[in-house]
């Protein structure tokens, strides 16, 4: 029979897992002794949390599952914060972790055994979706299909290192079945009597873009996106608004709404102002999960689809009133940050994977960049993670979607700067860009607002450059956000290597997308 590492493989491949991140161990080199002769794709990172990252970063930009392997312990232990992202902002990534020896274990005793933990699974309790602790190697089998179907985020499975090299029953797995949905009607009475319908599309819409494109033409709807559901519809669409409900013209749409349809969304805190938009006068919602849709705002009724041709056709010049709603919030907009905007858009082919840290230049692209297709931006909203883009473009750039660039603040990117040398030995094909303004530029934004002289937030950094091209990485430094940052990017984008791009430049101001700069206010 096989082993239990050779099943865990084999069951992945099954699912059509493409890739895996990770770092080996003591504990468990036999899951790289079973990838060796698979067609899976094993790619070394230098730390764990990077590892999840990368998975985060992969599944986000191809829709498929990422995969992170880790040891035992503090391997385990180091992706609880990346794994803590995935879980805020569902995507769908496996932890696979090894625990000591069962020889070794002795229940409710720590005997000091190498990388022992006491209950590890137990760490992950609160951000996973679904998990497996697998006792006995036939269980591997069956462990690995059910945590494989956690498709709405994060799952993790444990299993004692010696059961990597047991033999164990492949014939104990159990096949892989859909996700139930609902077969509620349509409440297209419900639609077709409103008179200023608004779209509100979420991350759960991004693999639904044709649906959402449908239900806009037919109801001469605009549409506003979250972070999540950036790209459902082109820029260049008559009923894309292209503005975050953060600047007061779009969010004046939700306000003079009397039906808001949100598709693929749970109206959280970051999208809507931590809920300062008032309550609709009619939300229908589209998703799978009721009570997730309604679990914030009041909801009339939850669907799982709804099909535009049963909705009577709405005349109405839509476009006019998105431009009103652009030309009016741009006229408001930071002039450096639009033009840093500007040589982001001259730079980037449409299908470009950007993905975001917790950074001022992030923010900026989150919010107001136009993307062309769903799942074009990673942006750690869910948990706010900084340090989250460099190691999750590690995988993006593995997703096959297109070319892809990293967007971090000089104190982010030292979170997981030792990934450099992973991007040289696998030969990654994607840009990271390091915005160096000397500090924690939004935390010193926050300390003036304050009135408060800026206090532990500048940062002594190295030579980016230099330290790039120390792991064999070509790298660049320009002055500014301008003309010439966006020559610059265009250049290592055309390129296709491995490369790192500095921008020397003061902090941008925050945009209207980050909390200090919220229009609305709490009485």
């Amino acid at each position: 029979m096989p082993t239990g590492a050779q099943v865990i493989v084999e069951q992945l491949e099954d699912a059509g897992v493409e890739v895996c991140f990770g770092l080996p161990g003591v504990h468990n080199l036999a899951l790289w002794d079973a990838l060796r002769e698979s067609p899976i794709r094993l790619v070394g990172v230098r730390h764990e949390q990077a590892a999840a990252y990368a998975a985060d970063g992969y599944a986000r930009a191809s829709g498929k599952l990422g995969v992170a392997l880790t040891t035992t312990g503090p391997g385990a232990a180091n992706t609880l914060g990346a794994v803590g992202e995935a879980w805020a902002s569902r995507t769908p990534i496996l932890v696979i972790a090894t625990d000591i020896p069962t020889t070794l274990r002795r229940e409710g005793v720590y005997r000091g055994v190498l990388h022992e933990t006491a209950g590890q699974g137990d760490m992950f309790r609160p951000v996973v979706r679904t998990g497996a602790v697998v006792s006995s190697a036939d269980e591997i089998g069956r462990a690995v299909a059910h945590v494989v179907r956690a498709s709405r985020g994060p799952a993790y499975l444990e299993l004692p290192t010696d059961l990597l090299t047991a033999s164990a029953d492949p014939a104990a797995s159990v096949p892989t079945t859909p996700m139930p949905t609902s077969s509620e009607e349509a409440p297209y009475e419900l639609i077709d009597a409103a008179e200023r319908p608004l779209i509100w599309a979420g991350s759960g819409a991004r693999d639904r873009a044709d649906e959402v494109r449908a239900l806009a033409e037919r109801l001469a709807a605009p549409v506003l996106t979250t972070y999540g559901g950036r790209g459902v519809l082109p820029p260049g669409h008559p009923c894309n608004v292209g503005m975050p409900p953060h600047v007061e013209p779009a969010g004046r749409l939700w306000d003079e709404a009397d039906l808001v349809i949100a598709f693929g969304s749970d109206l959280d805190g970051m999208n809507t102002q931590n809920w300062l938009q008032p309550q609709p006068p009619h939300i229908v919602a589209v998703n799978l999960d009721p009570e997730d849709a309604a679990k914030n705002y009041d909801v009339d009724v939850v669907v799982d689809a709804i099909e535009a041709n049963r909705l009577r056709r709405r005349d109405g010049d839509v476009g006019a009133r998105t431009r009103a709603v652009r030309a009016e919030a741009c006229r408001e907009l930071d002039p450096r940050a639009l033009r840093f905007l500007d040589a982001v858009s001259y730079a980037l082919p449409n299908d470009a994977n950007v993905v975001c840290d917790m950074c001022i230049p992030g923010y900026w692209i989150a919010g107001f960049h136009g993307f062309h297709h769903p799942r074009k931006l990673q942006y750690p909203v869910g948990w706010g993670t900084l340090g989250f883009a460099f190691p999750a473009a590690l995988g993006a750039s593995l997703a096959g979607t297109g070319p892809t660039v990293s967007i971090s603040g000089d104190g982010g990117f030292l979170f997981a700067c030792g990934e450099l040398a992973t991007m040289a030995q696998e030969r990654l094909p994607f840009t990271a860009v390091i915005v160096d303004d000397g500090g924690y530029g939004m935390l010193r934004y926050d300390q003036e607002l304050a009135g408060d002289p800026p206090f532990g937030v500048d940062l002594a950094t190295p030579d980016f450059q230099a330290l790039a091209e120390s792991f064999g990485v070509r790298a660049e430094t320009v002055d500014g956000l301008d003309d010439t940052f966006g020559e610059a990017l265009a250049r290592h984008v055309t390129d296709g290597g491995p490369s790192v791009l500095v921008a020397k430049a003061e902090a941008l101001v925050p945009p209207p997308t980050t909390s200090p700069n919220w229009y609305r206010k709490r009485a």
